[in-house]
C-alpha cells in the first residue's frame, strides 16, 4: 500500500504552536530538541518543564534524631537521662551565680525562668514520636513539681534553689510561680507534645515572653500602663515580641525534624497568642494571681482557638 505524504507544515506547525504557547506562559519551561531530518523534526521535538527553584529538602525523619532508632524504649530512657542532666546543669549554673551573688537576685531568677524551659524543649527531638516519648519527656519537669512542693512546704531545705527561684528569698514562694512553671512544662509535654503549636506557644510565652518582660520592664519601664501602674509599656511590648519570636524559632526548629509543618497561618496564630498573653499579663489580675498561671492559661485557651 502506498504511504500518503503529509506536508511538513500541516503536521509540524500546529504541534509547535501548541507547545510554544505553553513555553510562553510557563516561566519554568526549558526547551530541548534534536532533529536529524525534516521528517523527524516533529516527532523528536520536546519541551521539558523544570522548576527554576530547587525543590525543598524533605525534613529529617524524626527517628534520625533518636539516640537508638532501632530500640525506641532504650532510646527514650537515655533521652530522659540526658534531658534531665541538661536541665539540671543549667539550673546548677544559675544556682551558683545566685550563691556567689554575681548578679541581682531578681535578674538571676528571671534568667532561670527564661532558660530552663527553652533549653529543655531543645531536647524534645531526642525522644520517640509516640505517647511513651511524651510521658518520659514529662518526667523531668514532673520531678521538679515534686521538688517545688517539698522545698516550698519546708520539708526539704535547699537554699540555692530558693535564692535562684524566689523574689524575696522565701521558700514558700516556690509553691506559686515556680510550681506553676514546672506544671506548665509538664502538661505541655504530656498533653500536647512537640507536634502541637499550643505547646510551643505556651512554653515560649511563659519562658521567653514573661521572662524578658520583667527584665526589660525594670530597666526601661518608666512609662507605666494607664490601667496598671505595676506594669510598663516597654515590658508588655518586650513580652509580646520575645514570646512571638521564640515561638516562630521553635516552629522552624521542630519543622526541621518533621514534627510541625511551618506555615504563615501558624506564624499568625503565634502572633495572636503572644499579643493575648502580653495583654493578660499586663492586667492587675496577673499580679494578684500569678503571671505564670495567667500567661499559661491564656496561651492554651487562645492557642486552642487559633490552631
Amino acid at each position: 500500500m502506498a504511504s500518503t505524504a503529509v506536508p511538513f507544515y500541516s503536521s509540524t506547525i500546529p504541534k509547535l504552536t501548541s507547545k510554544l504557547n505553553n513555553l510562553i506562559f510557563d516561566p519554568h519551561v526549558s526547551l530541548s530538541f534534536t532533529a536529524t531530518s525534516s521528517n523527524e523534526f516533529g516527532n523528536r521535538f520536546s519541551l521539558r518543564s523544570t522548576n527554576s527553584r530547587k525543590p525543598r529538602r524533605n525534613p529529617t525523619p524524626p527517628a534520625a534524631s533518636m539516640i537508638f532508632p532501632q530500640n525506641p524504649v532504650l532510646s527514650d530512657v537515655c533521652a530522659t537521662v540526658i534531658s534531665g542532666f541538661v536541665a539540671l546543669s543549667v539550673l546548677r549554673v544559675w544556682q551558683e551565680t545566685a550563691k556567689r551573688r554575681l548578679c541581682d537576685q531578681k535578674l538571676n531568677r528571671k534568667l532561670v525562668h527564661i532558660s530552663i524551659g527553652l533549653v529543655f524543649m531543645l531536647c524534645w527531638p531526642l525522644f520517640s514520636s509516640g505517647y511513651r516519648g511524651a510521658i518520659l519527656a514529662a518526667i523531668t519537669p514532673g520531678v521538679n513539681i515534686i521538688r517545688m512542693l517539698l522545698i516550698g512546704s519546708g520539708l526539704w531545705k535547699d537554699e540555692a534553689t530558693v535564692k535562684s527561684m524566689s523574689r524575696y528569698g522565701d521558700y514558700r514562694e516556690l509553691l506559686k510561680g515556680p510550681l506553676y512553671y514546672a506544671t506548665t512544662i509538664t502538661l505541655a509535654c504530656a498533653l500536647y507534645w512537640r507536634t502541637s503549636p499550643i505547646a510551643v506557644a505556651a512554653i515560649c510565652n511563659l519562658c521567653a515572653g514573661d521572662g524578658i518582660a520583667d527584665v526589660v520592664g525594670r530597666r526601661f519601664g518608666r512609662q507605666k500602663l494607664p490601667y496598671n501602674s505595676n506594669k510598663s509599656i516597654a515590658g508588655s511590648v518586650a513580652m509580646a515580641t520575645a514570646g512571638f519570636l521564640a515561638s516562630v524559632g521553635f516552629m522552624y526548629y521542630f519543622a526541621y525534624f518533621g514534627y510541625i509543618q511551618e506555615s504563615w497561618e501558624i506564624v499568625l496564630g503565634f502572633l495572636v497568642v503572644s499579643l493575648a498573653s502580653a495583654l493578660v499579663e499586663s492586667l492587675p489580675i496577673s499580679t494578684e494571681l500569678d503571671d505564670n498561671l495567667t500567661v499559661t492559661l491564656t496561651s492554651i485557651l487562645v492557642g486552642s482557638l487559633v490552631f
